[in-house]
């Protein structure tokens, strides 16, 4: 089956220009200062700064318990290598907390 296609006339392109010209008018109309846009977000970022870091915290104190746990449990069942798995939860933990204060402290919030 074919399609007749019609060429665009004069009518046509005018109308279509004119979409296009009400449709960017409306995004400039619709644009802020960039910086103002930047402080924003620098607003917003570090007004979430102490929940994350507090997060953080929380989160290294978890794994703080499990890895207490599971080195207990190595250590009872006599295993050699609880040395090694107890300086990597030790490791992890103290990585965290002092990601979040180095964190905290380098960018002033």
């Amino acid at each position: 089956m074919k399609k007749n296609h019609q060429p665009l006339t004069p009518g046509h392109s005018n109308g279509i220009l004119s979409i296009l010209f009400l449709g960017l008018s409306t995004l400039s109309a619709k644009a802020q200062d960039g910086l103002a846009g930047i402080e924003e977000a620098n607003r917003q970022v570090r007004s979430y700064f102490d929940a994350g870091t507090s997060l953080m915290y929380a989160i290294g104190a978890i794994l703080g318990l499990i890895g207490a746990v599971k080195v207990y449990q190595k250590w009872n069942a006599g295993d050699p290598d609880t040395g090694k798995v107890a300086a990597a939860w030790f490791g992890s933990c103290v990585f965290l907390v002092v990601v979040a204060t180095v964190i905290k402290s380098f960018f002033g919030v």
